[in-house]
């Protein structure tokens, strides 16, 4: 189908559009030509993602949009490859449609070591910190030098080159090789001189730049970790020498020209191309970063400012950034700023301290000329610095302001070994911090004066902490750096402590909870404040778009955001017939009330009534049944109190239960067995979470969810001391009451889960609201209102027995043949329904215009006399207008 909107042609892969994507386009083309950040919310099934690509697809693609470039942030993996398969059939879709001409397009995905990864040697780690502490073992540049001079000095020993290999390669093959690609190595790389850091013994690391989430991807900034041995042996380096990726090497050695053909490629794509042409696929789609139309990534490459940094910092500023599924934005913002300091992160942090000590002493020894040339480098300033970073940079860094980029590192800590002692003494006095038996709480300064009087550690030195420590690893070419990730969150403690004076708050707290008797302290640096995280966003690109399913309401994002949206719009979803059904459930059968409210969750009668709705649910639904509860305690909780109950053996005579947990391999076991369940006919029930994996990006499509039902409405923990800080925060600085935060809060995420059972508009389902709290208008009117429009009187207040009557009878309605031909028109249009859209709404215009025209002539200052000509002048206009001078009442 080929769109014109506003003077661009869009070619959307589709034969029918739905009334709601042409609009949420039209609105997009505007947005984007205005410049600035805008908030969609969008129905859940209504085709967002597809409509968005195909807009801007096209805008990027036509002379208006030339050489801009779409920047598209997702959630988790699996939100990131459904997106790169959308754009890939979009782009078939144009090639067929332009005659078979391929377009120079090319689109790919970013993800982290543990999903890119091909070396064989490296992928068979289980855990992503040590996939990245492999790999980085393997291709670190000093260790390629170390290669390279390994090779050199076994041309005389042929016996010994041997020595040199690569991970895939015989030894023989892998050590000629070697010498021949670090030429390679230290032409890309900045400094050449002696090789220093022993080869890489540990397993356990993080990459350079990103910290790896083994689910969501949600790649933060690294970790920065320590040799095993503190002392190195000066006669390692010249008589062993390390393994080298034949990967790696081979991007290394293929020409500057050397780039991968246009296309669109998916995450196991990127990893197929990079196996077969011998290139790394994780160093190979960063490199071809300034060459891709489209880049779709996690959050936390743009929001992460220790990511950031590393990876999204040459991104052109005409990018168009969209955030979809950014209902939970805001936390992500937060997250990305925060640290907590326990006493196993202070000790280990101490003994990294010792190491680095001792390998500044070992360095002195043998090549002082690197700590000299740190020095000179740190005179220079931040900027400077960071302008010499390569592949090896260990960590990123906190937001830091431009002055404090430009200006000199304080003196007292430019010398290795005067920071090594700069860290022992924070280090120390943040150990004696955690021996109190009771809560503090206290700001930024006045943290900052204590430490001061005590320590006499200054501001500004502290400032620059995070930063001076990655400069002191890279000058110390630690490979082996799994044990300097603690020390690394010291020094992103310190560093953020010293630079924000506002927006944060420590917190202490001595006990795991109030009723634990046993210390166990944790040292909160609490950001307080999401601005500061997409704030640079909004700063540097010119079109910032945050769209989702559930945002509202729409008014709050801007005010903890801190923008001003140049469009905030939720759309209705159209519909021929209601395929899903909302209902609040406020009492059970024997018309107890039910709630998940701290007072009454845990009696009999309330969890009993749970479990009923539960169980005549799966005697009534097909298929599949996803329960979300408010967190995994009370899941639990209520989950043990059924099985005393015997409630569960009822269920399982209908279906099988499947149960979410904290741990991610196991969710994905269960959410396998639930969906071949669901397949085969026997049905299923699955138990979860909101805020749970579960609830972010795994769609219940069709047999897979025929009913959700959100037991409860899932507010935070109130008691939390953090909660507490950032809800006093709001209420002082953008007047946004606690109640109505927490409210607006917990219903993104109820209404994000029961969106999980619509997929389409040919999917059907429940949802099923089992709260006497939802009952009340206040709360409903904070769902999305294409969600909340669908209550009705007789769905707002039901009992037990009266929702599964209302349920049965939906259910025998969906079931009926359909034909979704019958939506041409209403909810479903062909071209022919968007050109006769377009005429009608420019008859309406032209009406509107024209009557603007004669009111303002109509103001000719002379009375009422001069109102009742220009009456009866648009009364005559209106009489023209529709052919009946009565048609129009003005």
């Amino acid at each position: 189908m080929k769109l014109d909107i506003d003077g661009l042609e869009v070619l959307f892969p589709y034969e029918y559009i739905y009334p709601e994507q042409y609009q949420y386009m039209c609105d997009m083309k505007q947005v984007i030509d205005k410049e600035g950040a805008c908030l969609l919310e969008m129905p859940s099934g209504t085709g967002k993602t597809v409509s968005l690509l195909s807009l801007i697809v096209s805008y990027i693609m036509s002379p208006m949009g030339a050489n801009r470039k779409l920047v598209y942030c997702s959630r988790t993996v699996p939100e990131i490859e459904k997106a790169l398969l959308e754009l890939k059939r979009l782009m078939d879709y144009r090639t067929d449609q332009l005659g078979g001409k391929q377009e120079q397009f090319f689109a790919l995905g970013l993800s982290s070591r543990k999903n890119l990864c091909v070396n064989p040697d490296v992928v068979k780690e289980k855990w992503g910190k040590a996939v990245d502490a492999k790999c980085r073992s393997l291709t670190a540049s000093w260790v390629r030098r170390q290669a390279k001079e390994g090779g050199e000095n076994t041309k005389a020993d042929p016996k010994s080159r041997a020595k040199v290999t690569r991970h895939g390669k015989g030894a023989a093959a892998a050590g000629t090789a070697a010498g021949g690609s670090s030429n390679s190595g230290s032409r890309r790389r900045s400094r050449a001189t002696s090789a220093t850091a022993s080869p890489a013994t540990s397993s356990n690391s993080s990459e350079a730049g990103h910290n790896n989430n083994d689910d969501d991807d949600d790649d933060e900034a690294m970790d920065v970790d320590s040799a095993s041995d503190s002392e190195m042996n000066a006669d390692q380096s010249s008589t062993t020498s390390p393994q080298l990726c034949t990967f790696f090497e081979g991007l290394e050695n293929a020409d500057d020209s050397a780039v991968m053909p246009a296309g669109v490629y998916t995450i196991e794509e990127l990893r197929t191309w990079g196996q077969a042409n011998g290139m790394c696929p994780y160093f190979l789609s960063r490199r071809m970063i300034p060459m891709a139309n489209v880049i779709i990534y996690s959050y936390h490459y743009l929001l992460d400012p220790k990511v950031a940094e590393l990876v999204s910092k040459d991104l052109p500023k005409d990018a168009i950034v969209v955030f979809d599924e950014a209902h939970n934005i805001d936390n992500v913002c937060l997250e990305s700023m925060s640290v907590d300091i326990t006493r196993k992160v202070l000790d280990s942090s101490a003994t990294c301290v010792a190491q680095l000590s001792d390998r500044i002493a070992h360095i002195k020894r043998t090549d002082a000329e690197k700590l000299r040339a740190e020095y000179d480098r740190l005179v220079e300033g931040l900027r400077g610095a960071a302008e010499a970073r390569d592949a090896n940079d260990l960590l990123g860094n906190p937001v830091l302001p431009d002055d404090v980029l430009e200006g000199a590192v304080p003196g007292n800590i430019r010398k290795a070994e005067h920071f090594v002692a700069f860290l022992r003494r924070f280090i120390e006095y943040l150990k004696t911090r955690l021996r109190v038996q009771h809560v503090v709480a206290e700001t930024p300064a006045s943290f900052l004066q204590h430490l001061r009087e005590t320590t006499c550690i200054e501001r500004k030195p502290l400032q620059f902490c995070a930063e001076r420590l990655s400069s002191l690893v890279r000058t110390l070419e630690i490979t082996d750096i799994d044990k300097f990730s603690e020390l690394n969150k010291v020094a992103m403690f310190g560093t953020l402590v010293a630079t924000y004076a506002k927006g944060f708050m420590l917190i202490l707290e001595p006990f795991e909870s109030d009723t634990s008797t046993v210390s166990n302290p944790i040292f909160h640096l609490t950001c307080l404040d999401a601005s500061y995280a997409i704030q640079p966003v909004f700063k540097r690109f010119s079109s910032v778009i945050i769209t989702s399913g559930t945002l509202s309401p729409l008014d709050m994002y801007p005010q903890i955001l801190q923008f001003t949206p140049v469009l905030s719009k939720s759309y209705q979803m159209s519909l021929t017939r209601d395929c899903f059904l909302p209902l609040v459930i406020t009492r059970g059968s024997d018309q107890v009330a039910i709630s998940s409210k701290f007072e009454v969750r845990n009696e009999p009668a309330v969890v009993r009534n749970f479990g009923q709705i539960l169980i005549q649910l799966a005697a009534t639904v097909p298929d599949g049944i996803v329960c979300f509860f408010p967190s995994y305690l009370y899941m639990e909780s209520i989950v043990t109190m059924w099985n005393g109950m015997k409630l569960l053996d009822e269920v399982w005579r209908h279906k099988l239960i499947f149960v979410e947990t904290p741990d991610a391999t196991e969710t994905a076991v269960a959410l396998e067995n639930y969906r071949a369940a669901c397949d085969n006919g026997r049905g299923a029930v699955l138990l979860s979470v909101a805020r749970g994996k579960v609830s972010e990006g795994i769609d219940f499509d069709h047999n897979y969810g025929r009913a959700v039902v959100m037991f409860g409405i899932p507010y935070q923990y109130t008691e939390s001391r953090t909660l507490k800080a950032r809800l006093e925060y709001l209420r002082n600085e953008f007047n946004i009451r606690e109640n109505d935060f927490l409210t607006f809060d917990a219903l993104r995420h109820a209404a994000q889960c029961v969106g999980r059972v619509l997929r389409g508009k040919t999917d059907y389902g429940l949802m099923i609201f089992a709260d006497k709290r939802y009952s009340r208008a206040d709360k409903r009117a904070k769902l999305p209102p294409w969600m909340s429009h669908k209550f009705k009187d007789s769905t707002i207040n039901c009992s037990t027995d009266l929702a599964i009557a209302t349920a049965k009878s939906f259910l025998r309605a969906m079931a009926q043949p359909f034909d979704p031909m019958s939506q041409l028109g209403s909810s479903l249009w062909t071209i022919e329904h968007v050109k006769q859209h377009l005429q009608q709404s420019l008859r309406a215009q032209a009406v509107q215009d024209n009557l603007v025209d004669e009111v303002g002539m109509a103001m000719d200052g002379t009375g009422s006399a001069s109102a009742s000509r220009g009456a009866s002048r648009r009364e005559s206009l209106a009489g023209d207008m529709t052919g009946d001078g009565d048609a129009m009442v003005m």
